[in-house]
């Protein structure tokens, strides 16, 4: 019964390649995607210039890809002033901001298992494994 409940709120059979759930993946599968969400959620509507600050390690071209695709997704709102010279900041819409805990709670799973991970990644790529896919065999 539980199993049923959770696919109908998922929207369907979640192994459907329709399933509704896949969208919430799709829309955060850019690398850089909920850690714009994340710093716009912690600090309320910002500059491109001010994101490029707050975010480490980001360049210019991955920031205006990353806003561009949240955008399309529905999940920032690009907002221009009409002011000389001009200015453009973004904020999250209302789905945005509904992914915040979620987004919250993949940081805190990365904390706890970030180590793991790459020690796993290392053991394979170090044994010969491709990453993606490939049998070294």
């Amino acid at each position: 019964m539980e199993e049923a409940e959770s696919a109908a709120a998922l929207g369907g059979d979640v192994f459907a390649a329709d399933c509704r759930a896949r969208v919430a993946f799709e829309v955060l599968a850019g690398r850089w995607d909920s850690v714009v969400v994340y710093c716009l959620g912690e600090n309320g509507p910002m500059r491109p210039r001010a994101l490029l600050d707050r975010i480490g390690g980001i360049s210019p071209k991955s920031l205006n890809e990353a806003l561009r695709r949240l955008e399309y997704n529905g999940l920032v709102v690009r907002r221009r002033y009409a002011e000389a010279p001009p200015r453009v900041d973004y904020a999250l819409t209302e789905a945005g901001a509904d992914l915040l805990p979620a987004v919250r709670a993949l940081g805190a799973w990365a904390g706890r298992h970030a180590d793991a991970v790459l020690a796993a990644q290392e053991r394979f790529t170090s044994a010969g494994g491709d990453p993606a896919g490939a049998d070294p065999a």
